[in-house]
């Protein structure tokens, strides 16, 4: 760098023209040091400081940029994982709620289904309580039924000793044979000799005897049943048979005249 020094001196002193031997006013001035090296030296210090500060400062701005970028990615990343932790919450949690639901539906059906079922068993344990009763009355029944044919069969064959020749005595007289019709208590009775035009024509009557009451079932000839049961109510008063089946072939005899 070059400083032009002009003394205050100049403006005011004239100095005559000199020869070129005359001495130099400039070489007569004393000699001033400004420190340029110094200064320069400084200055490129200065420099070289100020420089390692910038390049201090773009490296440190560029790390922290670059630290700003990761942590805003992280951010990010955090951001998405938890997003996607509250979709997958949400859906468990809908999922929970759809089994919940389906779990109480199948609780309450389940409910039904035993009211149902505890309905039909106390409703079948009724039934069954009754179908006991039933059975038991029934079965009293039969047994005083079966105690009754009992007695009444004793009865029977306490008098077939006797019945005996008065059967064959009737088979002779009357013209009776006696036949079964493949069932307990139930007779038939067929007359023959009952008809003058048609003398090997027959006639018959089903007696049944299960009960106290006897009845007559089938019958033929065709005879009024009023006849049939006037004489039928005088055998159940009397037990009469012979009178009995004196009376049925006297009706038959009738019929067929």
């Amino acid at each position: 760098m070059t400083t032009l020094f002009e003394p205050s001196l100049s403006t005011t002193l004239r100095l005559p023209h000199s020869t070129t031997d005359a001495p130099s006013m400039a070489d007569s001035l004393p000699s001033i040091n400004f420190g340029f090296e110094d200064l320069r030296s400084r200055m490129a210090q200065f420099t070289a400081r100020f420089d390692d500060f910038i390049e201090k400062g773009r490296k440190r701005v560029l790390e922290e940029r670059n630290q700003f970028r990761i942590n805003v990615a992280e951010l990010q990343e955090d951001q998405r994982m938890k997003k996607r932790d509250i979709e997958i919450l949400t859906l468990k949690s809908s999922t929970h709620a759809q089994t919940l639901a389906k779990e109480s539906a199948e609780k309450d059906e389940m409910k039904s289904a035993i009211a149902s079922l505890t309905s039909q068993r106390d409703e079948r344990l009724a039934n069954r309580d009754a179908l006991k009763a039933r059975i038991s009355e029934v079965q009293k029944a039969i047994s005083a039924r079966r105690e009754a044919q009992l007695k009444h069969r004793r009865y029977l064959d306490g008098q077939a000793r006797y019945n005996e020749p008065e059967l064959d005595f009737w088979e002779s007289y009357l013209s009776l044979r006696i036949e079964g019709v493949g069932q307990q208590d139930r007779l038939k009775f067929v007359f023959t000799n009952v008809s003058e035009r048609e003398w090997e024509r027959e006639a018959w009557f089903e007696l049944d005897t299960s009960e106290r009451e006897y009845k007559v079932g089938q019958y033929r000839p065709k005879v009024e049943r009023e006849e049939v049961e006037r004489v039928l109510e005088r055998l159940n008063e009397t037990r009469d048979l012979a009178t009995f089946l004196k009376g049925m072939r006297e009706l038959f005899v009738e019929a067929l005249k």
